[in-house]
């Protein structure tokens, strides 16, 4: 019986019908542009994110080091979240690829304001590298999948562009921020990208992709995009083949995320009723819960280790704090079953 996988929702698998997509998919040399499953994928990416063209790459990284490059100068300053992906994640790629320093700003939820941010803008001068851009994650990854306000983006991204600075938005799990404001998903991720410069978003995570994630923003923006894709190794040949997944991935799995949004709710709720650990948010807006298991005198890898003999695989970040992320190919009743694994693992 396979064990239940609540480590990331990048572990997810491709459903039967991306399956069978692949198996017929047409495919041609994306290099020279000719692979028309991959063209339809960019085109599709960037209309349901509104903007004026899309790049598709292997990875969520690569899609944020080429945003960042693209965006900003040698020898600028970056601000992000202290939390961030992007500082803590991508093996230091602001500073290797783009020469930028990251300016990161420390938030409780992970959730930078304007008010925030304007402290840290720093002009060029005779001391001090100027700031080329601002970067955003939404939902936030370690803060517990949350999501932007509108009117906060809207803020940072419209005070930025007086300033002459560009705003990028890693949204690798954009569509489960779509998903918690009530509207349709498709129209409501549009409307969430609409002013930031370029957005990532991950195919490969709760879109159950099996590979890939999408880089979108200005159409020369994404001409430049391309050839630092070639220069890290991102040009693929007939890479149709996963885009014919990507393309069923943006169409069919954004609608039942809320799915996975329930699911971690559920989780969250029955972890506050064992003893000795703490969620951080009991009701976690998506499909990311953050909680801390110090009260159960063990940490968080003596609980992994257990958990993982007994068929339960949950990864610690911290001594003490671990994260759980639900998806669609972990049901309510794994969950229930995970739960009752984890008390029982916690009060050994």
């Amino acid at each position: 019986m396979p064990p239940i996988d609540l480590r990331s929702d990048t572990v997810t698998r491709p459903t039967p019908e991306m399956r069978q997509a692949m198996f017929e998919a047409e495919v041609g040399d994306d290099v020279y542009r000719e692979d028309p499953t991959i063209n339809r994928l960019e085109e599709r990416a960037a209309e349901l994110v509104g903007k004026e063209a899309g790049l598709f790459v292997p990875t969520g990284s690569m899609g944020n080091t080429i945003a960042i490059k693209c965006l900003t100068t040698h020898g600028q300053e970056v601000i992000s979240d202290a939390r961030g992906h992007l500082l803590d994640y991508e093996l230091a790629m602001t500073a290797w690829f783009s020469g930028c320093l990251i300016r990161p700003i420390p938030t409780v939820d992970g959730i930078l304001s304007w008010e925030m941010i304007a402290k840290q803008i720093r002009p060029l001068g005779p001391n001090a590298a100027d700031t080329g851009c601002i970067e955003v994650e939404n939902t936030h990854n370690l803060a517990g999948g949350t999501v932007y306000p509108q009117e906060v983006l809207d803020e940072i991204c419209d005070q930025a562009h007086e300033r002459g600075i560009a705003v990028h938005m890693d949204g690798a799990r954009l569509f489960n921020a779509a998903t918690t404001t009530g509207q349709p998903v498709h129209a409501a991720a549009r409307r969430i990208c609409e002013r930031v410069d370029t957005v990532m978003f991950c195919l490969s995570k709760g879109l159950g992709a099996p590979v890939g994630s999408m880089l979108a923003g200005p159409k020369a923006v994404m001409e430049r995009a391309r050839r630092y894709r070639k220069r890290l190794g991102g040009g693929m040949r007939q890479a149709g083949i996963l885009a014919a997944a990507g393309l069923i991935a943006l169409e069919k799995m954004p609608l039942r995320l809320h799915e996975d949004h329930a699911n971690a709710r559920l989780f969250a709720a029955g972890l506050m009723q064992i003893a000795g650990i703490r969620v951080e948010h009991p009701e976690p807006a998506t499909n990311i819960v953050i909680f801390d298991i110090g009260g159960t005198g063990k940490s968080s890898k003596e609980i992994s280790d257990a958990l993982k003999a007994r068929g339960v695989l949950i990864n610690g970040f911290s001594p003490t704090a671990m994260r759980a992320v639900t998806h669609y190919d972990v049901s309510s009743d794994d969950c229930q079953q995970a739960l009752a694994t984890l008390a029982d693992v916690a009060g050994c």
